[in-house]
């Protein structure tokens, strides 16, 4: 394993990020292990430097809510591996993290050997899931075609999204990402048309049905 391995632990629950760099210090001695405590800080440290070899990701944060902030990233940075670190261990919800470009997914139960394997896995460049979780298992077609639409959302649009479903109107989505009215409400558009529905609500309630923006287990 390479001795300069850089990783970002993106979590808000200090006590956790704690336990999970001693894991990694003693899995990885030489690893350069990061701390950040919502989207907005691993944002700036993303912006600071991209040479990062690993994000892990908690599902609930701040500016993170389900897979919202996994979208987002993916987009924003696809060069860079994020693995779900979460209490939540569903199969439904591992099997569409990795279907909306997680690179792995790591339950908190798990010991330290487990995400000792599960790391490294990752960053030889493959996908790593708990072993009784099979990805292959297809969900129904109308949930794997929002899925398909989610994926196809600019990081910006997943953003404004967001944004949406916190209750925002588009005036204070304009203030908080410094844009005009007019590129929101273009964005907004663009939302409705890439998910296939009629209405702002409609958009939430969609991406809402399957946790890309609603509340789940962190």
């Amino acid at each position: 394993m390479q001795a300069s391995v850089k990783i970002i632990i993106a979590d808000d629950h200090p006590l956790f990020r704690e336990a999970l760099r001693r894991a990694l210090e003693t899995i990885l001695p030489q690893a350069e292990v990061a701390e950040c405590t919502g989207l907005d800080t691993l944002q700036e440290q993303l912006g600071r430097s991209r040479d990062v070899d690993l994000v892990l990701l908690d599902l609930t944060m701040p500016g993170v809510q389900g897979f919202s902030g996994l979208i987002y990233l993916r987009a924003q940075y696809p060069e860079i591996p994020i693995v779900i670190v979460s209490a939540n261990e569903d199969p439904v919800v591992i099997r569409r993290a990795i279907d909306f470009g997680a690179s792995g997914f790591i339950p908190k139960s798990l010991d330290l050997d487990g995400i000792g394997n599960a790391v490294r896995t990752v960053l030889s460049g493959d996908i790593w899931a708990p072993p009784d979780v099979d990805l292959e298992t297809a969900e129904d077609r109308d949930t794997s075609d929002l899925v398909r639409r989610l994926g196809r959302l600019t990081p910006q649009q997943m953003r404004v999204l967001m944004m949406l479903s916190e209750g925002l109107l588009n005036k204070q989505i304009a203030y908080e990402l410094s844009v005009s009215e007019a590129t929101v409400k273009a964005h907004v558009s663009a939302i409705l048309q890439k998910l296939g529905v009629d209405s702002r609500t409609q958009a939430v309630i969609a991406a809402g049905r399957i946790g890309a923006t609603g509340r789940t287990n962190s």
